[in-house]
């Protein structure tokens, strides 16, 4: 019997115990049925930037037929017997009613209490989940569920889909989007929107305190502090909320005749002249 053997065009001796000689006496077959251990590149950043990219592309196709809605916030530990739980699952309610989706984080809590009454309501309830080392699956009230492993990823979705925000009593989660819509809003990075507190006990202290000392070490303009709406009632948020849609479909009504696309009528045929030119 040979000492060598054919693997495709390479003639490959046995006994040779060099990595290449030992790599190439693989089937095609074993090759391919193997199974590795996990190959480095699936922790680097360029296959990261990937799996972000394919967390945008997920998120924008299915959100984006959801229509108006509005991005609730608020602590994931809140109890269906608090008070809070019961004004957030009315506010669902009264915004499905009004034709509202409503974004939630997807867990318990306030974003359980909008999500339910929003599907109470008749409303689409949808839930943007954050994969956490503590388990937090979607809560049973979403009909439309995505799930993300990157926060910002996530940040982009409540934005971009939000006709406004309600922010409920909550922690450090909760701030970071209150914080996030008011900086991207001051800087004009996003059209002004409702940014509304509910529970005048609760932020009355933050009110005070960016009123008394950001506005007054001149750390932010006076008319960054207008930016919040503050309400104790649902049925009020949604007041302020259809009053500020209202407005801006009017707005876009007025300018609508500069904004529409050409007519096939109004285009005409290239000339020869149009032609050389190009």
């Amino acid at each position: 019997m040979s000492d060598r053997r054919r693997s495709g065009r390479l003639a490959i001796r046995r006994d040779n115990p060099h990595p290449a000689v030992q790599r190439a006496r693989r089937t095609e077959d074993e090759a391919l049925l193997r199974r590795p251990t996990r190959p480095d590149f699936l922790d680097g950043d360029p296959w990261r930037a990937l799996r972000i990219q394919a967390e945008f592309v997920e998120g924008f196709d299915a959100l984006a037929a959801v229509g108006p809605a509005v991005s609730v916030f608020g602590s994931a530990r809140t109890k269906p017997s608090h008070p809070m739980y019961g004004h957030a699952r009315k506010l669902g309610e009264l915004l499905a009613h009004e034709g509202y989706a409503v974004i939630t984080g997807g867990g318990p809590g306030i974003m359980e209490a909008a999500n339910r009454g929003c599907q109470e309501g008749g409303g689409l309830s949808v839930g943007c989940n954050i994969e956490l080392p503590m388990e937090q699956g979607l809560n049973p009230y979403v009909d439309l569920g995505v799930e993300f492993r990157y926060f910002f990823a996530r940040k982009v979705m409540f934005v971009k889909y939000a006709d406004a925000f309600v922010i409920f009593p909550g922690g450090y989660g909760t701030l970071d989007e209150l914080f996030e819509a008011l900086t991207l809003i001051q800087t004009k990075k996003i059209q002004d929107f409702p940014v509304i507190l509910f529970g005048s006990d609760y932020w009355a202290g933050l009110i005070d305190w960016i009123r008394d000392r950001l506005v007054a070490e001149a750390a932010i303009a006076p008319a960054d502090a207008d930016l919040l709406r503050l309400t104790d009632d649902p049925a009020e948020a949604c007041t302020i909320i259809d009053t500020y849609v209202t407005k801006r479909r009017e707005t876009a009504a007025q300018v609508a005749p500069d904004t529409q696309p050409i007519d096939a009528d109004e285009v005409r045929p290239p000339t020869e002249a149009d032609e050389r030119e190009s």
